[in-house]
Order: structure tokens, then C-alpha cells, then sequence
């Protein structure tokens, strides 16, 4: 069985950028797994609620297929963790899947992982700095696939990024 482990903010990750594709890979029978900087209950950002199953500190990404990074007001802050940077270079580095929406896409680039690769994001000023410094082929589309990865811009995107992601783990 495959294994999905989606990275979300504590506080203010976008409700239907995890919940969407979440419930897309779960129907697929991808078993899904949530990850935080503490274990806990998470909030997002329209007021749902995410139980985290365990805290980053204890991940072992060789047990995943893929890594999605979620986005939303709080994922920027994630960029800033010594723990996240280092899982999404091994992910990488194990030749791991990744995906990520929204503000999300600027932690891969903050990584390392995007430099010469083809992306999208949200359109916000961290994200596009980012890309232009690590080299990252920016597309303005709603959802871009490159070999391995799969980006896409923000929550109107949630369920086609969510099939995107199924696609890719076939």
C-alpha cells in the first residue's frame, strides 16, 4: 500500500488544500499520514480541525511514498524550521515524490529541490523571490507537473492537485 505523509502548519494551514486531496488519495486507498512541528491538534485557517499523527522529529520519510506540503497563511514559517528544510532535502535525496500547493511550493524552493525544475505557487512575494533565486522554472498555471513533483497554486486547485498527485503515485 502507498503512503502519503502531508506536511501542514500548526496553526492556519488551508482547510481544503488538506482535506481535499487528503480524501482523493484515501478513496485511491493511499494510506495518509499527517506530520506538524508538534503533535497535537491542528487549526486551519477556515476552522477546521486536523489531528497531527506525529511530530516531524519522529518522520521517517524512507516509510512514505511521497511528501505533500500543505499551504495557507502559517505554512511561510514552516520555510524557517531547521527540521522541515532537512526533511524535504531527503525526501529529495531518498527520490521521493513531492507536492506541494499554495505558499507551499516556496518551502521546496527554500530547500533546494526546485533549481531547474518546473513550478507553480501562490503569487505571493516570499514564493517569487524564491523561485527567481533558486533558479526555478515559474509557470502561472492552476497546477504543473515535473517528472517526480507536482505543484499548484492555492486552494481552487485542492482537487485537482489532490488527482495529480494519484497520477503520479500510479
Amino acid at each position: 500500500m502507498k503512503t502519503a505523509l502531508f506536511l501542514i502548519a500548526k496553526e492556519n494551514f488551508r482547510d481544503e488544500e488538506l482535506f481535499e486531496p487528503k480524501k482523493i488519495l484515501e478513496t485511491a486507498g493511499i494510506k495518509t499520514v499527517i506530520t506538524s512541528t508538534e503533535s497535537g491538534t491542528a487549526k486551519g485557517s477556515r476552522g477546521r480541525t486536523a489531528q497531527i499523527d506525529l511530530p516531524i522529529r519522529n518522520v521517517h520519510i524512507e516509510d512514505y511514498d511521497i511528501l505533500i506540503l500543505i499551504g495557507g497563511p502559517g505554512a511561510v514559517a514552516l520555510a524557517d524550521y531547521k527540521e522541515v528544510i532537512d526533511l524535504v532535502k531527503r525526501a529529495k535525496e531518498l527520490g521521493k515524490k513531492l507536492a506541494a500547493i499554495c505558499i507551499a511550493p516556496y518551502i521546496l524552493a527554500k530547500s533546494g529541490v526546485l533549481t531547474g525544475k518546473k513550478a507553480t505557487s501562490f503569487p505571493s512575494e516570499p514564493a517569487i523571490t524564491e523561485f527567481v533565486n533558486q533558479e526555478v522554472i515559474r509557470i502561472q498555471e492552476p497546477v504543473v507537473e515535473d517528472i517526480d513533483l507536482v505543484t499548484a497554486d492555492g486552494p481552487t486547485s485542492a482537487k485537482d492537485f489532490g488527482q495529480k498527485i494519484i497520477k503520479m503515485l500510479e
